[in-house]
């Protein structure tokens, strides 16, 4: 299914979603996103509410099968094996949210502070990351803390 197609099938999306979009315009954060699929060479198109999916990242880092600049949702399989992961696209949904309550691109610092702490902690980046715990451990992979059950 190409990419148009794709995009007039999907829900539209709802004022808060608009906002964030915007918010990640004005900010840098989902422009950044874009350079960066560019770059890799992904194959760009529209996902579900006000998100740009950018499939096919083959870079080295980050390591995550998924992540997110801004709106943009980077992932190293394709579109629609994402589209298929509800969990997953919901948990990058979330760091969207997360980019445009930092205001773009200071979330990045910020976020590493917070893998950099859980690394500490637990021995994991996600673990006690304040920015997975809110976006959902385990729909984004990673291991729940000791003695917590899903």
């Amino acid at each position: 299914m190409n990419w148009q197609h794709r995009a007039a099938s999907l829900p539209r999306p709802t004022t808060a979603h608009r906002l964030r979009r915007a918010a990640n315009l004005l900010n840098g954060s989902t422009l950044a996103g874009l350079a960066v699929a560019l770059a890799a060479r992904t194959q760009i198109s529209h996902g579900p509410r006000g998100l740009v999916i950018a499939a096919g990242y083959r870079w080295r880092l980050p390591f995550a099968h998924a992540y997110t600049l801004g709106n943009v949702v980077l992932c190293r399989s394709t579109a629609e094996d994402l589209l298929s992961r509800p969990a997953l696209l919901g948990h990058e949904e979330r760091h969207c949210g997360q980019y445009a309550w930092c205001l773009g691109l200071p979330f990045i610092p910020l976020y590493l502070a917070a893998a950099g702490w859980s690394v500490l902690r637990t021995g994991n980046p996600g673990t006690a990351n304040i920015f997975e715990r809110r976006a959902g451990l385990a729909a984004g992979g990673y291991p729940l803390p000791a003695g917590r059950q899903v």
